[in-house]
């Protein structure tokens, strides 16, 4: 139980220092005029992050209250997982280096906090914390329901704006192209997939390791 404290301790820790981080994000794009609120809540890392600071504010509540946390929050919490590594790969692989063009280009440290420091804290609290229950496979299925939606939206709004507003460059059909942009939407749909079912596995291999233990000093 006192791990299982120290676990939640961290999560809400985290959890309302990410809030911080987005606040004085936002505070400073305000301060130098360049806050474009229906821009900024559109993009696919900022829309994650809120739902990363629910499940750490949910899930170090729960851990301070609970022994072990619900199948709901777990299936949640595997969704999000994989988003957030997901985003931490976008960003260092395809975006670190792009460089920045037009406008305020805003604080550099927040975007090491959204996207380097947080998902590995989701990642090494799936790896190492007690308290999860093992999930079904078909919870797999919630993993890809945001993603799509998320890049419906995206597409319809690129096209509704002429093609002058998308979030990434490799989702702008008139910078990648067509077939550019279908093969990082299967693609990334495959890895969140791919990351998903990893964790399920993850998470019932632990809870067969914890069972066989409990028989054997049972």
């Amino acid at each position: 139980m006192n791990t299982r404290r120290a676990v939640g301790a961290v999560r809400l820790l985290v959890g309302v220092g990410l809030l911080v981080t987005i606040v004085i994000q936002i505070a400073d794009r305000v301060v130098n005029d360049a806050f474009d609120p229906w821009e900024y809540f559109s993009y696919f890392t900022i829309e994650t992050s809120l739902m990363n600071i629910v499940v750490l504010v949910a899930g170090g509540l729960m851990a301070l209250r609970m022994p072990v946390d619900t199948v709901l929050y777990t299936t949640v919490r595997m969704a999000v997982l994989t988003y957030a590594i997901v985003t931490a790969g976008v960003y260092n692989l395809l975006l670190r280096n792009v460089p920045y063009e037009g406008g305020y280009p805003g604080l550099a440290w927040p975007n090491e906090v959204i996207h380097v420091v947080v998902p590995a804290v989701l990642l090494l609290d799936w790896l190492l914390s007690p308290g999860r229950p093992a999930l079904r496979w078909k919870a797999l299925g919630i993993v890809a329901i945001y993603p799509v939606a998320w890049l419906a939206y995206t597409l319809i709004r690129g096209a509704a704006s002429g093609g002058a507003i998308y979030p990434y460059p490799f989702l702008d059909p008139a910078t990648a192209g067509w077939g550019s942009v279908l093969v990082y939407i299967v693609a990334l749909t495959a890895v969140l997939l791919a990351l998903g079912a990893l964790a399920i596995a993850y998470g019932r291999a632990r809870s067969r390791a914890a069972s066989r233990r409990a028989g054997i000093s049972g």
